[in-house]
């Protein structure tokens, strides 16, 4: 492939990732907006309600559906590849099928299981009331993930896009309306039974779960009507498909299921780290003789206000692991070597320009950002950002990797090295819980050493089997050295401004805007970036003509 054919498919590859990039941190800021009413609402303890139900249904989730967009993408963009769309709307129908199948277990597992999980295996037993509103979205979700996966493996990203922003919106208004009138139900039920304040709590965490449901099938409404007004235009290529040898729809299957179980593996061992933290960080905390409403406020605080935080930039690395996958594979496929290298180096860097000073911006402003959100100025919710920051970098890197692994088809690796994460970072949080009784900076530090485990095995793996040799000094030593530059002048802008206004709301808010200046002007004169990397960027051209007339670029 010739260098002009690899530079447009680098941007067509970043294009696609960008929107739904960019869509994903709408998302996460939406749904950042909306947890703060819903935080001032059902509290500390109805965020450790609703974290715990969230934490059982993300694992039901990943065990039934959430690697299927993944698998659909790729399966639809290697048979697209090869001009085989009767073939690839055959995976579409065939993904339907199976989604519809474990999409029903799982709802009937999570709804008749629920008082097991949340009471017996996590000790929050009025989680429960949350876990069971959410039992019907795990249906609805499923069959959302076929479609998207499906335009992605079309390598077209805006249903996805506009469909996940549309799901959020719907998801912040009902849950905090939902979670108002519920608490206040919950108050009358409690005042009966004798605990008002914690039922009160629970019908409220059940009340923002009601957001997610509402959001979910907002979802498949959207992405149902833009397939329908897109069907036409596809089937036009599928007959226009002269394949002589149809794949067999057994056959499909097999290949859907053996694409998905590796990912699914994968995925699960990598996400279910956070209900074995949940599991060990009570139990022991119980046992350790900490209060019971301690715990709770401590998870809630861990669950519902530094992870919603770390999850908005890692968000982009999501969105770019999701877009990577059908376009490496059809690179891959292809067997357009140059090409797959050239789009793991971009991706990979475009993240930790974008990972490293969100981490370094965390740290520096952690109080701030909790009492501007949360209205938290308890000194621990500060210290666990100032702790945990890091984790946004090795998480960032270790969910890119995943994905550009299963994009060039070694999708048993992250599966063996999510295992050996995971064996370490219980260890890890079993020692720093017993050992050093650090309570739930244990779990903070334990997430950010898993992560970090995940980084280094995933990223030898890559090296591997790509043979992609990352420039160490722009991929990470540059956007580290201006993230520096910009963690001191952010600082220092805040402490000047907050104490000349004495409002803590603008010094926070002004000084992330003069660290994102700060970090752009510092990365482009340390030649981080070169002309010919932004012109690979969405609207590369238009951000050269900038930088050049600021004479940040010759």
């Amino acid at each position: 492939m010739s260098n002009k054919n690899t530079r447009k498919s680098d941007t067509g590859f970043l294009l696609q990732g960008t929107i739904l990039a960019a869509a994903s941190i709408i998302s996460r800021i939406i749904g950042l907006v909306y947890r703060v009413p819903l935080t001032a609402i059902i509290g500390k303890t109805g965020n450790d309600f609703y974290g715990t139900a969230y934490e059982i249904y993300n694992i039901i989730l990943l065990i039934s559906s959430y690697s299927l967009p993944l698998a659909v993408s790729k399966m639809v963009a290697a048979r697209m590849a090869k001009g085989q769309a009767k073939d690839a709307y055959r995976v579409l129908k065939g993904s339907l099928l199976f989604a519809g199948i474990s999409g029903t277990a799982a709802m009937a597992i999570v709804y008749f299981g629920a008082d097991f999980f949340t009471g017996t295996l996590l000790k929050t037993p009025l989680s429960s009331i949350a876990l069971k509103v959410l039992a019907p979205t795990l249906l609805i979700v499923a069959i959302v993930g076929v479609f998207r996966g499906f335009f992605q493996g079309l390598n077209t990203m805006m249903p996805s896009a506009i469909s996940q922003i549309a799901e959020q919106i719907m998801n912040a208004v009902i849950s905090v309306v939902a979670a108002w009138l519920l608490f206040s139900y919950g108050a009358k039920v409690g005042a009966v039974l004798g605990n008002e304040d914690a039922y009160a709590a629970a019908y409220g965490a059940a009340g923002g779960t009601a957001g997610t449901l509402a959001g979910a099938a907002t979802a498949l409404i959207f992405i149902f009507f833009i397939f329908v007004t897109f069907r036409r235009r596809f089937l036009r290529k599928v007959r226009r498909d002269r394949t002589k040898v149809k794949e067999a729809f057994g056959v499909m299957m097999k290949v859907l299921i053996m694409t998905t179980i590796p990912v699914l593996l994968s995925t699960t061992i990598y996400n279910i780290s956070s209900i074995i933290d949940n599991g060990i960080f009570k139990n022991i905390a119980h046992l350790q003789g900490y209060d019971a409403t301690q715990i709770s406020e401590w998870w809630g605080v861990f669950t519902g206000q530094y992870k919603v935080l770390i999850n908005v930039p890692v968000s982009i690395a999501s969105a770019m692991a999701a877009s990577c996958v059908p376009s490496l594979t059809a690179s891959f496929h292809a067997g357009e070597k140059r090409s797959v290298r050239s789009q793991i180096h971009s991706s990979t860097r475009f993240i930790m320009i974008i990972a490293i000073p969100c981490a370094v911006g965390m740290a520096v402003l952690a109080q701030p950002i909790m009492r501007l959100l949360f209205n938290d100025t308890d000194p621990l919710s500060g210290q666990m950002m100032m702790v945990g920051a890091i984790a946004v970098v090795f998480y960032s890197l270790s969910t890119l990797s995943n994905g550009l692994l299963q994009g060039i088809d070694q999708l048993k690796v992250p599966v063996k090295n999510a295992a050996v994460a995971l064996v370490l970072h219980i260890v890890f949080l079993v020692g720093c819980m017993l050992f050093f009784r650090l309570n739930i900076f244990a779990v903070v530090l334990a997430n950010a050493f898993y992560a970090l485990c995940m980084c280094v095995l995933n990223g030898v793996a890559v090296r591997r089997y790509s043979g992609t040799r990352q420039n160490l000094k722009k991929t990470y030593l540059v956007p580290i050295a201006a993230s520096a530059v910009m963690g001191a002048v952010v600082f220092g802008s805040y402490r000047l401004l907050d104490l000349l206004l004495g409002y803590n709301a603008v010094a926070t808010i002004v000084s992330i805007l003069i660290g994102v200046i700060v970090y752009a002007v510092a990365l482009l004169l340390m030649k981080g970036l070169t002309e010919e990397d932004l012109k690979r960027f969405p609207k590369g051209y238009l951000l050269v003509n900038i930088a050049k007339k600021l004479r940040l670029m010759k």
